[in-house]
């Protein structure tokens, strides 16, 4: 009797193979033809749209580029260029200071070990509500700021010694990844009053510094699990040829993160990117980003879709543009990260 071949589980049997590219394809054209919807009703006049459906240029309907010469031509073009402006300049901005701020605290609790006081981190919890109330009630921020900075250095030179119970890196981490699974409505009302007190609404500050503060923890997550597969033996061969911890830092973690870093960064600029809820309550005309402008038309104007699919299309597009450009650093990072041990 003929000993059949052992087939190896990563080599599948044609049909095994077929049913495989069958369900992928489905799967492709169910992600991509939102996308081809989008870019054909953005070539289409009214008439089109409301007597379709219609899918096929030249063949189904006329192409035209009325809805582009609308919004970027048109009335619409000093609304869509300044959202679009602001759009880059709070994401790119937010995203880059997350993920320079994100790396660094990530890089630290790979490779310190802190051991904060319990007590400690309560009575600074303690004066920042403090000073929130201040600032809610009138007081100057400058003021509220400096008290607050004094009231906490006399309460961690007087009763904070008394403190014994302390938190790890692993602690740290977890409260870090457990603020952004808090529902950003739960906090977009203080957030709200804090910039209406310091005179910073519908600024890009404002935003910037929102984005900064919802994104920065997923940054240190993402790259705290990356540093983590980096052997920390090169390290401790580039200290031994006289290296600082930032030279280290600098010249070999980077270097050697760049996929993390490419990931971590096209994922946070996709958040900031399609932020809506923190710019609908902080801007209201000079900063206004793009998602409001999208929703803006669709209220006002009603589902007038050969519009909204050319202003969907402009915020889309550069984002994915940026992840087909840097697709191979991206699945690295994924990968990499995504192993320990």
């Amino acid at each position: 009797m003929k000993r059949s071949r052992y087939r190896s589980i990563f080599t599948p049997s044609p049909l095994g193979m077929a049913v495989t590219y069958v369900v992928l394809g489905v799967w492709a054209f169910v992600v991509l033809f939102p996308l081809y919807w989008l870019f054909v009703t953005s070539f289409k006049l009214p008439i089109d749209v409301n007597s379709g459906p219609f899918y096929i240029p030249f063949v189904d309907f006329k192409p035209s580029l009325h809805a582009w010469t609308y919004i970027l031509v048109g009335d619409l073009r000093n609304d869509t260029f300044r959202t679009y402006r602001n759009t880059v300049v709070v994401s790119l901005a937010s995203t880059t200071l997350a993920l320079t701020f994100g790396s660094a605290a990530a890089y630290g609790l790979t490779r310190f070990k802190y051991q904060p006081k319990l007590g400690a981190i309560l009575m600074f919890i303690g004066c920042v509500v403090l000073s929130i109330i201040a600032v809610v009630l009138g007081v100057p921020w400058q003021i509220t700021v400096v008290a607050a900075i004094a009231l906490f250095i006399i309460l961690l030179q007087t009763i904070g010694k008394r403190f014994k119970r302390a938190l790890g890196n692993n602690d740290i981490a977890f409260w870090l990844i457990s603020q952004r699974m808090l529902p950003p409505v739960a906090v977009v009302i203080p957030i709200y009053i804090l910039f209406q007190r310091l005179g910073m609404l519908d600024t890009w500050q404002a935003l910037i510094i929102a984005y900064l503060a919802a994104n920065l923890p997923i940054v240190v997550w993402l790259m705290r699990d990356y540093f983590q597969t980096i052997p920390i033996e090169l390290e401790e061969c580039a200290a031994i040829d006289g290296a600082s911890y930032y030279r280290s830092f600098w010249s070999i973690i980077l270097p050697l993160s760049l996929p993390g870093l490419v990931a971590t960064f096209l994922f946070v600029l996709v958040f900031s990117w399609n932020e809506y809820l923190l710019a609908l309550f902080l801007t209201n005309a000079k900063a206004q980003t793009l998602p409001l402008t999208v929703a803006a038309q669709n209220a006002t104007r009603g589902p007038e879709w050969w519009y909204l699919s050319v202003l969907i299309l402009i915020m889309i597009v550069p984002v994915i543009g940026m992840a087909i450009a840097l697709e191979r650093y991206i699945a690295r990072g994924l990968l990499i990260g995504a192993i320990k041990g």
